[in-house]
């Protein structure tokens, strides 16, 4: 297997010349990101790890058009984006129960009441996120689960900042209305 520390340049040129442990380790480095992006945007374990196969896919297929003065991972990101909102759009107002959504994530650090705690903290967050339309979830997941800039969030959703700014701004209020209206149940 190769470096881990190699470039990105590198690494893309290497699995365009067919280098299949370039490849892995591609995958190896950008799983966890695609995965949490496409869990948050599509609130589905099963759905995001499907999504995150077919990222890879895409990804792989147009390897050669890929910008070298970009980040590997804001490329990936857009790529994943674009399906995400391509999948929502697809099953259009298609709203998932609390039973088909897996929260959980298991740690052997915190005790049962504190497990419990953050357990319904993240659905609480999860529900309030998916009633957001899909256009001001994607911005909110880019922009606070993968801590990306508003100019990147920009390229990968082909947005202005200034839309960008906008349409965070609105799902901040949106987010906020939902969490109100989570506490008054």
């Amino acid at each position: 297997m190769s470096d881990p520390q190699c470039d990105e340049v590198d690494l893309v040129n290497r699995a365009c010349a067919g280098d299949q442990s370039a490849c892995a380790l591609i995958v190896q480095r950008y799983t966890g990101v695609l995965y949490n992006q496409a869990y948050r945007m599509l609130g589905d374990a099963f759905e995001a790890e499907d999504a995150v196969q077919e990222i890879f896919l895409r990804a792989f297929r147009n390897l050669k058009s890929y910008d070298p003065s970009r980040r590997l991972a804001t490329w990936l990101l857009a790529i994943g984006s674009n399906y995400c909102i391509d999948r929502l759009r697809r099953r259009r107002f298609h709203w998932i129960t609390l039973d088909d959504v897996a929260f959980w994530l298991p740690s052997t650090q915190l005790g049962p009441e504190r497990s419990a705690l953050q357990q319904s903290s993240r659905e609480i967050i999860q529900r309030a996120l998916q009633r957001l339309p899909e256009m001001y979830r994607s911005v909110t997941v880019l922009r606070y689960w993968h801590d990306l800039s508003y100019e990147e969030i920009g390229t990968i959703l082909g947005l202005t900042e200034a839309t960008v700014k906008t349409r965070l701004h609105r799902a901040r209020k949106m987010l906020q209305e939902a969490l109100a209206m989570e506490e008054e149940l």
